[in-house]
């Protein structure tokens, strides 16, 4: 096999593969991202995310690693010390860098499997390490999807990649305004929840064994109008101290696993 090398920071692709990790307009007019580290390609992998190309650091991953479990007919590039310092986002990311093909996340792409769906919705996160932290969330709890209306960040954030731990392509994702995720909800019969001050209840006194959304806003706006509008019921987490909201990330984790308390671990 004869392996491509690039030395130089200077080099016209990996110039590209700096914008390709920075820029969102750069991501979105080529379709591809930057997946770091062996745990977070596995799982792309496992995903079913296609790769465009895979470069490595000898010193910290040889080559014969490299090839069992990188398909076949990528290219593998070998890069200088000086090349992945440049376009490694993040310390320990065991000497791999792949180039991979984004998917579609319209949501009239989302097919859920169960009859009976758990669902987390997210209106509007800015945060790329709170979707992160969202997402393993959503994975830790087998949630059937997860849904983020009126996005303000693409996906493929490096951010989000890193945050994430690869959970990013463990999860059925898909985006959409909150007037059609709402339309999706209830043309699937799937109750609303939403995580809200107004009219609320305690979390844990609703039952959620049945098809059921659980959707959290912002700290700083709450949910929308539209939303509130929808809900079967506003749910909320009753606080102990001085303060009267929490971390979004922190919050959907408590309130999905709620739910999955009820449904059972099995």
């Amino acid at each position: 096999m004869e392996i491509k090398q690039i030395t130089s920071t200077q080099n016209s692709y990996i110039k590209h593969l700096v914008q390709l990790r920075d820029k969102s307009r750069e991501r979105k007019k080529t379709g591809h991202f930057i997946i770091e580290g062996q745990r977070e390609l596995g799982l792309a992998l496992k995903g079913g995310y296609s790769l465009d190309k895979v470069l490595y650091f000898p010193e910290l991953i040889s080559l014969e690693t490299l090839t069992t479990f990188v398909p076949v007919m990528v290219e593998i590039i070998e890069i200088s010390k000086e090349v992945y310092q440049k376009l490694a986002y993040r310390d320990s990311t065991e000497g791999l860098i792949a180039v991979a093909n984004s998917k579609s996340h319209d949501l009239e792409n989302l097919k859920l499997s169960s009859e009976n769906p758990l669902i987390l919705v997210a209106e509007a996160p800015e945060k790329p390490g709170n979707i992160g932290a969202i997402l393993r969330t959503a994975d830790a709890a087998a949630v059937d999807a997860v849904i983020i209306a009126n996005p303000k960040t693409d996906l493929y954030n490096a951010n989000i990649v890193r945050s994430s731990v690869g959970c990013l392509f463990t999860n059925h994702i898909a985006t959409g305004s909150t007037e059609s995720i709402i339309s999706f909800l209830n043309k699937k019969n799937i109750a609303i929840y939403c995580a809200a001050l107004q009219a609320s209840q305690p979390y844990h006194l609703q039952d959620f064994s049945k098809p059921s959304a659980i959707v959290v806003g912002t700290e700083a706006t709450g949910l929308s109008e539209a939303w509130l509008q929808a809900s079967k019921q506003n749910i909320i987490i009753p606080m102990q101290g001085e303060i009267d909201s929490m971390n979004v990330s922190v919050a959907a984790g408590i309130l999905i696993f709620e739910a999955r308390r009820q449904r059972g671990f099995e």
